[in-house]
């Protein structure tokens, strides 16, 4: 459904006992909300929370932006100390997530996010903790620029465009890309990626919006101390495998939050494969409900 919130169009689905726990899901860099895995969706609904979530800003059916910033000049700025000139930034994406809880008449949520959704949701436990019950930050980073970076194929992979916006061309690209940091452990066939990316492909193809989205990532800069305030009990989870936001990430995420509980995953790269699903629902169901039971008491 098509909600009006934060002041802009954001595409929702609202799933499981309307008066159950929320778990608001935030989406990575370019992705869609289709883009979640169906075991990770079921099994959180059947452990009895209310599932939601949306498309980001700039992507699937969500409000498209204009602009094209230049990601130099945004980090230029960032290293200024400045705030860069660009269309948004990452806070504002935060910001939108609350206003997606305000239209369902949300009071509170268990957050999760994954890549740049975790930064995302990093930023509604430093400016909306109010609106938390628990925070859940999955193969992301604090934006900390003494980390290791990504390796020079991954880097590859996520930026560079398919030689053509055909499906075909798009599927194969993608494809490749995506095997170049997915779990080691778990990896897909081509049929899983071609039904995978050609259903993405289908529903909406919008790369005009991935530099924009680029640029809020690298204009926000580093969250470090940012992160030193949080008191939004947090989980972090990442995988040892992740060659694309290395695991290094997680740890720095896990160190800079006060109480952050971190859990590291063999056989796990930068995705959200089928057979490490049962373990993500285990972990956060069990960090949901144990900051409900802390909450009660």
């Amino acid at each position: 459904m098509q909600v009006t919130a934060n002041g802009i169009s954001i595409e929702v689905e609202d799933m499981g006992p309307k008066d159950g726990p929320t778990i608001l899901l935030v989406n990575g860099y370019t992705s869609q909300l289709i883009n979640w895995p169906k075991l990770l969706l079921d099994g959180l609904v059947e452990a009895g929370f209310r599932v939601v979530r949306y498309d980001n800003r700039d992507v699937g059916l969500s409000q498209k932006f204009e602009g094209a910033p230049n990601p130099r000049e945004t980090l230029d700025a960032v290293i200024a100390g400045k705030v860069p000139d660009i269309p948004y930034l990452l806070s504002d994406m935060a910001a939108d997530g609350m206003g997606v809880l305000d239209v369902l008449g949300i009071d509170k949520a268990h957050v999760v996010g994954v890549s740049m959704g975790g930064m995302i949701v990093q930023l509604m436990a430093i400016n909306h903790a109010d609106r938390l019950h628990s925070l859940t930050s999955v193969m992301s980073s604090t934006g900390n620029p003494r980390l290791p970076q990504a390796t020079a194929e991954a880097q590859a992979a996520l930026n560079e465009p398919a030689p053509s916006q055909e499906r075909g061309d798009v599927v194969v690209h993608s494809t490749k890309g995506r095997r170049t940091y997915e779990s080691p452990a778990y990896r897909k066939t081509d049929a899983e990626y071609e039904q995978l990316i050609g259903e993405s492909y289908d529903r909406m193809f919008y790369p005009e919006g991935y530099m924009r989205q680029y640029c809020a990532i690298v204009g926000d800069g580093s969250r470090v101390e940012r992160l030193k305030s949080v008191t939004v009990p947090t989980l972090v989870i990442h995988g040892k495998d992740d060659n694309l936001v290395r695991v290094d990430g997680g740890i720095d995420t896990a160190k800079s939050i006060p109480g952050a509980r971190l859990e590291l995953i063999e056989g796990m790269g930068h995705d959200l494969p089928d057979g490490l699903c049962a373990r993500f629902i285990e972990l956060i169901v069990s960090h949901a409900r144990g900051q409900l039971a802390a909450a009660a008491d």
